[in-house]
């Protein structure tokens, strides 16, 4: 089972279309997720602009390499959801909205080591960086 984290807390989740490897999608106007791995090359997301949602893997805490995926596919008009997956720790949520993720998909072991008021601490991710504290 897993949890799906957002600003407003932890809740189910409500995308019940399915999800497809990036080496499986068969065409740019699709109605499946898709899971993207970490290492992709970044030409490799170039046509996924219509996708109704992709699902950046995070195989590891120590791994950045989602954040900078997922920038990138806002960069180039990426307007879909855009979920992180895997070992994302709370510490780290506001940097996966900064970055671009709309929504972070956890497993329930870390949803109980980190409850959701520890993830919903980090939810005014846009107040409380360094950018925003040097503006004034």
């Amino acid at each position: 089972m897993s949890v799906i984290v957002t600003d407003t807390g932890f809740s189910a989740d409500d995308f019940s279309c399915g999800f497809v490897a990036l080496d499986e999608v068969a065409a740019n106007d699709c109605d499946y997720g898709i899971d993207v791995p970490s290492d992709t090359l970044p030409e490799a997301l170039a046509g996924l602009k219509n996708a109704a949602m992709i699902r950046i893997d995070f195989p590891s805490f120590a791994d950045g390499r989602g954040f900078t995926l997922a920038a990138m596919l806002r960069r180039v008009g990426y307007k879909g959801r855009l979920r992180a997956k895997g070992h994302v720790l709370a510490d780290q949520y506001a940097m996966a909205r900064r970055s671009g993720f709309d929504e972070v998909e956890i497993d329930d072991t870390l949803a109980a080591r980190q409850p959701a008021d520890q993830w919903q601490f980090r939810a005014d991710w846009q107040n409380h960086n360094y950018q925003a504290r040097l503006r004034g």
